[in-house]
């Protein structure tokens, strides 16, 4: 619900600002004053829905704030006392993983038609799109096995099972999650009960099983697989050769001038349905409990916790959350595959996993609560509590932030000043152009061009218009925003070689 009234940033400092809300503290809005002017009044009014909200104590908006469905996208939502479906999304646990290779960056140097036999390799192995996976492709995991991994997570018996290097969990922002009573049971007994309710819908038991089988695949839209090159920053590079000094770098795994994999996912077709469900079912109950929306705004129902329906949502949030992280990992393992096919002796490891739509059990100002985030990522600084006995202790843990194939992609360290963000930064570069928008507005020659000149290929046959890097804002000036309010700093840009990436037309 847009008002008339104009809603207005009031600066802070050179790439921070508030919003006011009556009656309530402000909203924290985080870019230069270039990138504030592209969030515009409809993202600045569902920002300030959020912020009415019941229960809520806290909204940030991030760099790449646009206008999302309820909530924005980009938007970071606090509460110890309500869940919101809304400020997750239905990609439940959409999510970055990013996969380093002990191969130099000469290695794909030259000739094309070995980065081509590459792509064929992964493309081999991994689906891309909203069809139903191919009967042609290989389906490796039985259901049993899919099922566990849903009520488990990413265990090291459930690893090994689907042939998963163990040692990988460690690199996950949250390998294993449990349901809303903290047990796995809880999980069993509601996926359960959801498998029973596609049985009794439309296309039954075979529909059920036809997105679990989707784990190893990419979705469509803005999802893709890209091969990058890693280039550390010249800062970074000055600590990695200081021998006094701990390098990020190095905790991380990143090898400067060597192949590197960069993915997003989420949760699949099985995310979608669940999440699809939750929003219907809430907005049939707020209409029997004479409730009324926020802001009128159906996208923005909600569920006290504690009640039958927000223990649901979490325990359906969290089955689609571990299909998500299983799905990138099988994805990573995958493409390992695929480039030691053509490569042979080839090594990979996992940098990490890390989500930017999920809602999280966190501690915020000494007070236990939910934080929201949509299009948002977690960014954890050095000595935070929640990274005690990790790899990433005394760093912070790595950020992945997705540009554009042309601009390439970031990864960063948060911070001390990521508190005032409620630890969290942008989930990438957020667009610029709406899809049809884009679709309008640019000329597909010179999308192809941008990718030739650059000698990034694709497995498109023609790139999609609204994906293509002018429909997103400029990546630079998101990374810039960042830095300049000292909630996080690049360690690495990533340069991109291929693009892996489905531009069919959602039919699901």
């Amino acid at each position: 619900m847009v008002s008339n009234a104009a809603i207005n940033i009031i600066p802070t400092g050179e790439a921070t600002g508030i919003i006011h809300v009556k009656e309530r503290s402000p909203i924290h809005v985080f870019g230069t004053e270039s990138i504030r002017a592209t969030f515009g009044q409809e993202t600045l009014e569902q920002a300030k829905n959020a912020r009415m909200c019941p229960g809520v104590t806290d909204v940030v908006l991030t760099p790449d704030a646009h206008v999302g469905f309820g909530a924005p996208i980009g938007c970071v939502m606090v509460s110890p006392t309500h869940i919101y479906p809304g400020p997750v999304g239905v990609d439940i646990n959409c999510s970055m993983s990013l996969l380093q290779f002990d191969l130099p960056e000469e290695a794909l140097q030259g000739d094309k038609k070995f980065r081509r036999a590459i792509i064929q390799a992964i493309e081999r192995r991994v689906p891309t799109g909203y069809k139903k996976i191919s009967k042609s492709k290989p389906r490796r995991y039985s259901l049993e096995l899919i099922e566990r991994a849903l009520i488990e997570g990413a265990t090291p018996d459930i690893c090994d099972a689907m042939g998963i290097p163990p040692k990988w969990i460690s690199r996950c922002e949250d390998a294993s999650r449990v349901g809303h009573d903290g047990t796995i049971e809880t999980l069993a007994k509601r996926l359960e009960k959801i498998k029973n309710k596609f049985a009794k819908g439309r296309g039954g038991i075979d529909k059920y099983v036809d997105k679990l089988m989707q784990i190893g695949s990419y979705g469509g839209g803005n999802h893709f697989g890209e091969c990058e090159v890693v280039r550390l920053t010249e800062q970074e590079k000055s600590f990695v050769a200081d021998d006094e000094r701990p390098s990020v770098a190095n905790t991380f795994g990143l090898k400067d001038g060597c192949i590197a994999f960069l993915s997003h996912c989420g949760s699949r077709g099985f995310g979608n349905i669940l999440a699809t469900a939750q929003f219907d079912l809430l907005k049939r109950k707020f209409k029997l409990w004479n409730v009324p929306l926020p802001a009128g705004d159906p996208q923005l129902v909600y569920a006290p916790l504690g009640t039958k329906e927000a223990n649901d949502y979490i325990d359906d949030m969290i089955l689609a959350a571990n299909f998500a992280t299983l799905n990138h990992l099988v994805i990573d393992m995958l493409v390992l595959e695929a480039f030691q096919e053509i490569i042979p002796g080839v090594q990979g490891d996992l940098i990490y996993y890390i989500s930017h739509n999920i809602a999280r059990r966190e501690i915020i100002n000494d007070t236990p609560t939910w934080v929201h985030r949509k299009g948002a990522t977690r960014a954890y600084p050095a000595n935070h509590f929640s990274l005690k006995e990790t790899p990433f202790a005394k760093t912070g843990h790595p950020i992945l932030l997705p540009g554009n194939p042309i601009q390439g992609s970031s990864v960063m360290v948060a911070l001390d000043g990521a508190k005032k963000s409620c630890y969290s930064v942008n989930h990438g570069a957020g667009r610029a152009l709406g899809r049809r928008e884009a679709v309008r507005a640019l000329d597909q020659a010179t999308v192809d061009s941008e990718f030739d000149d650059a000698d990034v290929l694709t497995n498109c046959r023609v790139y999609p218009r609204d994906e293509a890097p002018a429909a997103y804002k400029n990546f630079n000036e998101v990374i810039q925003s960042v830095e300049l309010a000292e909630l996080a700093r690049e360690v690495a840009r990533l340069q991109a070689r291929f693009v892996i990436k489905d531009s069919s037309v959602p039919d699901d």
